[in-house]
């Protein structure tokens, strides 16, 4: 009976998941029970390990741009940025066949790089653009699902916190594979890495994406349907086209570029999003109380770039030291100004309410993955693992093709959180000890995206699709929930198209990062 401990621990696990209990106390929590019942039989179990683990955590540097990152979506959604920016592109493009679609599919793209948080990018466009897409003569299948794909698009683009909490993985599991193959110096792996992986991905699904709105578009137009202009007001005035759309790509360039030209660690960069974001949100609400106003968010915004840049370019300066200091009394001035703004909004208590929430339940995850992984490599899963893996026929595309079939079908029932940190500790560190057909060694940036594109399909697969039932959740009651259902299909079709098509150009993910370092 000892020797199946690892496969009853695992099997226990999915039952308690699947049973509905919390996703951090039935991890950590039946770990405990299993640990417990295989010292009473005098089974060795790490037990002084776990506060070394847990303490790991806390202190993960990597990590701690997730709160940030958290907080900058937020702060991004409720200052309506999203409202904006589907008004402003809606207007432009809803003149040309599928030109809603392909706003909505924009807008989604647009808020995936600057906020990230799937349930709030899907509500918010649930409200705004379903209305017009049924009105315009979308059927509501095709409505729906171009608003819940669009919303998964924060989980592929970077910056992006499941990114963000992948890369985690798949570096502990990268050092684990080298030192198990007697690198003892292993070339680390980062958050910027997979978010450079990403890119090239990324966008290649957003392609397929809008092609596929402008096909099934020009399908219903040979059937009398035109799209209509959406109200391009927002609090009942004109939003002009560069006030809604040039704000958010200045933050994502300034995200992205502060962490991809090596300028900021991924936290300073999540840092840098999260100032952004309240920047944005002071200079929406400035307009509200006093005009003036507006001068103090603009002038730290720009006292957040120049310091970046000086910090980079003239740090050696002995003028750096005194630009350093007022910029940095400017930046914090603006800062003030935009949470009070905020405060006066009557969003600022909402947002850290609800960032706390979220970060707590992240962290508690983690750590309770974290437990259940260690008791599981107690009882000898690794090696289990490794050789189910390698009995599989077919060697390494064996290998890969059952790891993401299994991926696949878990999304069906897990969120993605729980897939990364159950099932990825368990494999990756056995993949990437196989050499690919080519002869090379699995790169780990390639994996993290073949795994991030498999998990994104968790959002919009059914039963438990996350993003089905946010939107559900403000649909209206003509649009029934075989309807979404339904049209989430062709969407996850499209992903699975990228991913295969990633297998066969895996530069797709390797060649940025590789052009980067």
């Amino acid at each position: 009976m000892a020797h199946y401990l690892d496969l009853m621990l695992l099997l226990a696990v999915c039952v308690g998941l699947l049973a509905g209990f919390p996703v951090a106390f039935s991890l950590a929590g039946i770990a405990l029970i299993f640990a417990a019942v295989a010292t009473l039989g005098g089974i060795p179990v790490s037990w002084g390990a776990i506060p070394i683990r847990v303490y790991g955590i806390v202190t993960n540097q990597t990590l701690l741009a997730v709160p940030f990152f958290i907080v900058m979506g937020l702060v991004l959604e409720k200052s309506k940025v999203a409202e904006d920016l589907l008004a402003c592109l809606g207007s432009l493009l809803s003149r040309f066949p599928g030109g809603l679609g392909v706003s909505v599919t924009l807008v989604g793209a647009l808020l995936a790089a600057s906020t990230g948080i799937v349930g709030a990018t899907v509500m918010t466009m649930g409200l705004i653009a379903l209305p017009a897409l049924l009105s315009a003569g979308y059927t509501a299948r095709q409505a729906s699902g171009s608003i819940a794909a669009a919303g998964t698009l924060g989980q592929i683009i970077p910056p992006s916190i499941v990114l963000v909490i992948l890369s985690d993985q798949i570096s502990a599991a990268y050092q684990s594979a080298q030192t198990d193959m007697g690198i003892f110096a292993p070339e680390p792996f980062s958050v910027a890495d997979l978010f450079s992986a990403a890119i090239i991905p990324s966008l290649v699904l957003v392609g397929f994406y809008l092609v596929y709105q402008v096909l099934v578009s020009y399908a219903q137009n040979r059937r009398g349907v035109r799209d209509v202009r959406l109200d391009m007001t927002t609090s009942n005035k004109v939003v002009p086209f560069l006030r809604s759309l040039l704000p958010p790509i200045l933050l994502i360039v300034g995200v992205l570029g502060s962490l991809l030209g090596g300028l900021a660690t991924p936290t300073e960069a999540a840092a840098i999003g999260a100032g952004g974001s309240l920047v944005l949100a002071g200079s929406k609400h400035s307009q509200r109380y006093c005009w003036p106003a507006l001068a103090v968010p603009v002038c730290s915004f720009a006292a957040l770039a120049l310091l970046v840049s000086f910090e980079a370019f003239f740090s050696r300066m002995a003028v750096y030291n005194f630009l350093a200091i007022v910029l940095s009394i400017c930046l914090a001035l603006g800062l003030f100004v935009n949470l009070w703004l905020m405060l006066r909004a009557r969003i600022l208590f909402e947002t850290l309410e609800a960032s706390v929430q979220m970060t707590a339940m992240v962290f508690a995850i983690v750590i309770g993955a974290s437990i259940f992984s260690l008791v599981f490599r107690d009882f000898g899963g690794d090696e289990t693992i490794r050789e189910l893996l390698n009995a599989i026929p077919g060697g390494t595309v064996g290998a890969i093709a059952a790891v993401m079939v299994v991926l696949f079908v878990l999304g069906f029932f897990l969120d993605f959180l729980e897939i990364t940190y159950v099932a990825v500790p368990l494999v990756a560190p056995v993949l990437l000890q196989m050499e690919m057909p080519g002869g090379s060694l699995m790169a780990p940036a390639w994996l993290g995206i073949m795994i991030a594109l498999n998990l994104q399909t968790s959002f919009l697969t059914p039963p438990f699709g996350f993003a089905l039932f946010y939107l559900r959740g403000v649909a209206p009651d003509t649009v029934r929930t075989s309807d979404i259902y339904l049209g989430a299909l062709p969407f996850v079709g499209l992903q699975i198209a990228v991913l295969v098509l990633l297998w066969f150009a895996p530069s797709l993910a390797t060649w940025l990062p590789e052009l980067l370092k």
